[in-house]
């Protein structure tokens, strides 16, 4: 399906991890698969990692529902709770607000300098709550591929594996991230990290993530490689991690609750016209 008239929209990234931004709080949105994929095309559409739509929630300020570029939905997705928190405070000149998903309900805060704090709620290690397709230790998984071995696994509201690397420039992302995330063990898929230990405080981490590939920066990623190497006694409980667009700071609390703080950024607004879904309608 696709909308009848002029679609309004939103662009934010958070470190360049970018966003389309739609609010069907009013009215719905009808976008199916074939109309996402083509909004997210970066040469026929606007372009984007993953689309948000604002919708209605009866337990808290928004639900956000989150779509990748290949049009496959997916439960959380950290830097964009961080942009939709900006534009509900911005709208409603709170400094709090609670956002639902289908990965589960996050409270976030304003913070210093246009950042904005997120309690991304407590991480899961159990096989079947990553999911796993077999029991296995999440700690370091008895698994390895393209001679990357022992991932810790952890879902925070969507699903990571974590290889801990001697040089993440030098991992081949491109061709290992795709086969790793479509591996028989993951039946969901899986995001996939590798991140360098800089130091206790410091992580470089970069991302294949599920349906959407190689991205600047990915907020639930940086949330699951801090916790993977609390895990792995190779980090603090509070660390930077260096995306490449840039640092977010990660906080494994003592309450088991993990906190991301980071930047939220509006690039543009605009219009989609109706002309444009012309693409999709049969000749």
């Amino acid at each position: 399906m696709t909308p009848q008239g002029a679609l309004p929209f939103v662009k934010m990234h958070g470190l360049g991890n970018d966003f389309v931004v739609l609010d069907a709080r009013a009215h719905p949105v009808p976008l199916d698969n074939a109309a996402i994929r083509l909004l997210g095309d970066r040469r026929r559409g606007i372009g984007f990692d993953q689309m948000i739509t604002i919708e209605r929630s009866d337990k808290a300020d928004a639900f956000m529902r989150i779509h990748n570029s290949d049009g496959s939905e997916v439960e959380s997705c950290g830097n964009a709770a961080r942009c939709i928190a900006a534009l509900l405070m911005q709208e409603t000149g709170r400094d709090a607000v609670s956002i639902d998903t289908l990965g589960g309900w996050l409270q976030a805060r304003a913070g210093a300098q246009g950042r904005v704090t997120v309690d991304m709620g407590e991480p899961r290690f159990d096989w079947q709550a990553i999911p796993l397709s077999r029991a296995m230790d999440t700690v370091a998984l008895d698994y390895s591929h393209g001679g990357y071995s022992q991932p810790g696994a952890v879902n925070v509201g969507n699903p990571h594996v974590v290889f801990f690397v001697a040089d993440a420039e030098a991992v081949p992302l491109d061709r290992i991230g795709p086969e790793i995330e479509h591996d028989p063990l993951f039946p969901q898929r899986i995001n996939v990290e590798f991140a360098q230990v800089i130091s206790p405080e410091c992580i470089r981490m970069r991302v294949w993530e599920r349906g959407a590939g190689i991205t600047r920066a990915c907020g639930t990623g940086a949330c699951a490689t801090l916790v993977a190497a609390v895990r792995r006694g190779l980090s603090a409980r509070k660390a930077e991690i260096l995306l490449d667009g840039g640092p977010l700071t990660i906080e494994w609390a003592a309450d088991n609750h993990v906190y991301m703080t980071g930047p939220a950024t509006e690039a543009f607004r605009g219009e989609i016209p109706a002309s444009f879904w012309a693409a999709l309608q049969p000749a």
